[in-house]
């Protein structure tokens, strides 16, 4: 619970009891006339209303904040994934690949690196050791069915990650910190090696 919510919680809570003590003593003073019983019961009704009305739209307003949250990071994901396979379909289309095509695929893995699920990563990590094997030579050339497998399995764990992007994993913060860092190191060789 925020702040507000306690809040209204105790506001709710006092003006409930506030109100039932307050009710107590207008039946008694004003048991001769009925209707002010009833303006009092109304007024009551009212004030309870309103509290419990502002409580709910607080709550509404709170998931759909997290809502939209939601769906930009999910956006994010979804641009990230895309450039990534963007940036090896590119690589894989030249005879040769440059510098910038490996700078491009380093600073991707800085880029899943905040988005990724810990799955996506260690399975990342797992292809671009694929990568650093096959590109060798500055190509793919020849190596297109080991590239494709890697980059299938890829695949299957990003689009785990864009379906069902709360499941459980059993990764720790330290695991996940190990996972980022060597896929850091890893894509930096790239470049350090050609």
């Amino acid at each position: 619970m925020n702040y507000k919510q306690i809040l209204y919680l105790v506001l709710t809570f006092f003006t409930s009891v506030s109100g039932y003590f307050f009710l107590r003593y207008a039946y008694k003073v004003t048991d001769t006339t009925p209707f002010t019983q009833e303006i009092v019961i109304i007024f009551l009704g009212t004030v309870a209303t309103i509290f419990i009305t502002a409580l709910l739209l607080n709550k509404q307003t709170s998931v759909e904040i997290n809502k939209e949250q939601s769906i930009k990071f999910l956006d994010i994901k979804v641009q990230t994934y895309e450039k990534l396979f963007d940036i090896l379909e590119e690589m894989s289309l030249v005879e040769n690949f440059n510098d910038e095509n490996l700078i491009n695929l380093q600073f991707i893995t800085h880029r899943l690196a905040i988005i990724a699920s810990p799955d996506v990563l260690n399975e990342y990590k797992g292809f671009l050791n694929v990568i650093q094997k096959i590109s060798e030579d500055n190509s793919f050339s020849g190596d297109s069915r080991l590239l494709h497998k890697a980059l299938g399995s890829l695949t299957v764990k990003v689009r785990q990650d864009l379906t069902d992007p709360l499941s459980n994993s059993n990764y720790t913060l330290a695991e996940i910190s190990k996972i980022i860092e060597d896929n850091s190191n890893k894509s930096a060789t790239f470049i350090n090696d050609k």
